[in-house]
C-alpha cells in the first residue's frame, strides 16, 4: 500500500532530503520527516510555506506533480496593494509571463486568514496597503504564482499552499506531517 504524508513546510525549509551543493545551510525535510523512501511529489520553493506531498508512489509522484493531469493547487497569497476586479480577471482568464500565457486560475479577494505567524515576518510598510487572495491554478511552473501576482501589479508578500487536490494543510502546525490514506 502506498505512503502519502502531507507536512506544513515552514517558510525556509528546502523541498528535499539533502543540502544544496553549493548553496548556504538550510534546514531540509530531513529536518522534520525521518521515514525512509517518501520523495516529495512536486516542489515548494523555501520562501513559500504550506503543504507539501511525500508518497514511496511513483505513480501517484507523477499523478501530483505532472501538469498534465491538471490537479488544482489550492494557495493563500498575502499581495502589496489591493487588486481591483480587472486585475482579478487577469488572473482568471490568463497572464502573460515569459514562458507563456498561464492557464485560466481560479482567484479571488479573501478576508485575513487565520494562519500561524511566519518567522520571519514579512515586511510591512504603513503607506502601501495588502490583502489576501486565494489562488488556484493546475499547472506548476517556476515560481508561477509570485510571477503571476507581480505581472498583474501586486507582488507577492506571502505564499502559503493550502491544498493540492482533496488534500490540505488545515490543522497542521509549521513542521508538521501526517500519514493519509492514497485515493
Amino acid at each position: 500500500m502506498s505512503r502519502l504524508i502531507l507536512f506544513n513546510k515552514p517558510y525556509g525549509v528546502l523541498s528535499q532530503f539533502t543540502q544544496e551543493p553549493n548553496g548556504p545551510p538550510r534546514p531540509t525535510l530531513k529536518d522534520y520527516i525521518d521515514l525512509p523512501g517518501v520523495y516529495p511529489a512536486g516542489r515548494l520553493d523555501h520562501d513559500s510555506e504550506g503543504l507539501l506531498l511525500l508518497t514511496d508512489d511513483g505513480r501517484l509522484q507523477a499523478r501530483i506533480a505532472d501538469p498534465k493531469f491538471k490537479l488544482p493547487k489550492t494557495y493563500l497569497v498575502q499581495v502589496e496593494g489591493e487588486p481591483d476586479a480587472a486585475s482579478l480577471d487577469r488572473l482568471r482568464h490568463g497572464v502573460h509571463l515569459k514562458d507563456g500565457i498561464t492557464r485560466p486560475a481560479e482567484a479571488d479577494r479573501l478576508a485575513d486568514p487565520d494562519l500561524w505567524p511566519r518567522d520571519p515576518p514579512i515586511r510591512v510598510r504603513k503607506s502601501i496597503p495588502d490583502c489576501w487572495l486565494t489562488l488556484t491554478i493546475r499547472e506548476g511552473r517556476n515560481r508561477q504564482v509570485r510571477r503571476m501576482t507581480a505581472a498583474v501589479g501586486h507582488p507577492t508578500l506571502r505564499l502559503v499552499r493550502w491544498a493540492v487536490g482533496d488534500w490540505s494543510v488545515a490543522g497542521l502546525a509549521p513542521g508538521q506531517w501526517q500519514a493519509v490514506a492514497a485515493h
